[in-house]
């Protein structure tokens, strides 16, 4: 390679964004533990029982981590999964008798006891492979544990780096920041992995099976494209690598336009004061969507209307003079509230959940009263301009009815989110009704393909770039031209700077995505004209799979 030459190592996109930075390496992971000396008989007991208390050192570890305040719940969940595995009876059970039976040492039986676990993951391939990168960073944690060693893990960063391993285990990407952890590239897993869903709830790009990432080298200058999936390596000293590091936009400057002056709100999706920070710091123009599940998820009884009031105050705050909208509250299927002593349903998913559980008439309906109130009074103590939006809504009246409540409460910009096919059917009789609308694709994709978006092993139909989702959002978009009716979109297609440009050509009017995707989003959606972003949309919506709609609309946009 001559000193202007770059070079381009091809992985699979797993993250959406790009970012530019030096490579900082992970260390690889501990090597086998010894394979003696043999533990002599009258001490195998004593060795053996070492095993399940290491083993709950490190599941309580993660726990804590798990329980962090204010980490997003797929972080969580992940978490908590991996904890268990730390503990898992026929693991200690199995390395217990290794001791027991053969004198192994307790770190030894515990690396050999592991192997077997990830031996049969790997042999039974997919989603299931991808657990076994798992095991083995639990494994060697307890093994680090037995031995008094420092756990693996990820380096201390001094700068914003680009992190460079071999596979990264879900108890070091969950704490990733995104301030300094620029982006992921991983030689070992896939699309699914653990890796890549943190990744994505992270708001880091990430390229995973990258397998030339191997002979990257500490402090290389990389360009990391998680969207397309791969990884540029420059040199730093060249006018190339200069050119690269400034094509990762850090900001999105002024409002957003196609080349040719179409407008288009590009909106932060928060949780809480620190993700509204951040979004106020990238430049983001509001925020379009606010999740109040926080306030609720962790409560015994329910947060007083005064309580509710002064959290949403302080979430809005750095983002004053700016448009909010808050969804209400989201409580059901993979969100239980305690205090709200939901019955357990076969399928919840499919049950009682989003504005289903206050609707007119429902047993809870006054909890959605008590917030809409407190939203409003929050929001005029943060000085922001307050919309207000109802999940899971299917008709035309479950939607009136929302608006009546809100308009009561004092809310003046009243709209539903789309997750249902449903309510895109019924589009023209619900347009009717409400302010504006927004487009949850997760909810929306699941529900499209009967396929439940926390399940891996359907990880493949759970993705923004279905045409059968991208042919109903235009169906939307074509309903929402007649009564002259925003539509916004708030799911992970958002976060897809290509993505954006077919939502834009589609019709869409915003787009809200974790903030560190929009300045991505927002350089794309600026750099083609109206015209274009249609062309896009027309291929898209006119492919055959996945794979097709990426492909021609990547020979659109070039």
């Amino acid at each position: 390679m001559t000193s202007t030459e770059t070079a381009t190592l091809p992985g699979t996109p797993a993250s959406a964004g790009a970012a530019v930075g030096p490579v900082v390496r992970v260390p690889e992971p501990l090597g086998e533990p010894p394979v003696g000396p043999v533990v002599a008989e009258d001490r195998r007991e004593v060795e053996a029982a070492r095993i399940a208390p290491a083993g709950a050192a490190v599941s309580g570890r993660m726990m804590d981590t798990a329980g962090t305040p204010g980490l997003a719940k797929e972080v969580s969940d992940v978490l908590y999964a991996t904890a268990m595995m730390a503990e898992d009876p026929s693991l200690v059970e199995a390395a217990e008798g290794l001791v027991r039976d053969h004198g192994t040492p307790a770190p030894r039986a515990v690396y050999e006891a592991a192997a077997r676990f990830v031996a049969a993951l790997q042999a039974a391939g997919g989603y299931m492979a991808e657990r076994a990168g798992d095991v083995a960073d639990v494994r060697d944690r307890v093994v680090a544990e037995l031995l008094g060693v420092p756990a693996p893990g990820v380096p201390v960063l001094d700068g914003p780096s680009v992190l460079v391993a071999t596979d990264l285990a879900p108890a070091d990407t969950a704490t990733l920041d995104p301030a300094t952890a620029l982006a992921l590239v991983t030689v070992e897993g896939g699309p699914t992995s653990h890796t890549a869903i943190l990744a994505r709830s992270l708001g880091i790009p990430a390229v995973v099976g990258c397998r030339g990432a191997a002979g990257l080298v500490e402090g290389t200058l990389v360009r990391v494209d998680g969207t397309v999936g791969e990884v540029v390596e420059v040199p730093a000293d060249t006018a190339v690598g200069a050119d690269l590091a400034a094509a990762g936009p850090s900001s999105v400057t002024g409002p957003v336009t196609t080349t040719d002056g179409h407008r288009i709100a590009v909106v932060a999706n928060i949780a809480d004061a620190k993700d509204a920070a951040r979004a106020a710091g990238v430049g983001a123009e509001g925020v379009g969507l606010l999740r109040t599940e926080l306030t609720f998820l962790s409560a015994s009884s329910e947060p007083t209307p005064e309580e509710q009031r002064a959290g949403y105050a302080a979430t809005m705050a750095p983002l004053a003079g700016k448009p909010i909208t808050l969804r209400t509250l989201d409580a059901g299927a993979d969100k239980p509230v305690p205090f709200l002593a939901m019955t357990p349903e076969v399928n919840p998913a499919l049950g009682v959940r989003g504005q289903r559980l206050f609707d007119d008439g429902a047993e809870r309906a006054d909890v959605l009263d008590r917030q809409l109130v407190a939203a409003v009074g929050g929001a005029a103590d943060a000085g922001v301009t307050l919309k207000v939006m109802a999940p899971m809504i299917s008709t035309a009246d479950e939607a009136a009815r929302f608006v009546a409540r809100a308009r009561k409460a004092g809310v003046e910009q009243v709209g539903v989110m789309i997750e249902v096919p449903a309510a895109v059917l019924n589009a023209p009789e619900l347009l009717a009704e409400v302010d504006f609308v927004s487009v949850g694709t997760n909810d929306l994709t699941q529900y499209v393909f009967a396929a439940d978006r926390q399940s891996g092993p359907l990880a493949g139909f759970n993705d923004p770039w279905q045409p059968a989702v991208l042919r109903l959002l235009d169906q939307l978009c074509r309903a929402a031209e007649v009564t002259g009716t925003p539509v916004g979109v708030c799911g992970e297609a958002a976060a897809d700077p290509a993505l954006a440009v077919v939502l834009v050509g589609l019709g869409v009017t915003s787009l809200s995505a974790a903030a560190s995707a929009l300045p991505a989003v927002a350089a794309r959606v600026s750099s083609v004209d109206l015209a274009t972003a249609q062309q896009a949309a027309r291929v898209a919506v006119a492919s055959r799979d996945v794979a097709s709609a990426r492909a021609a609309v990547r020979d659109v946009l070039g």
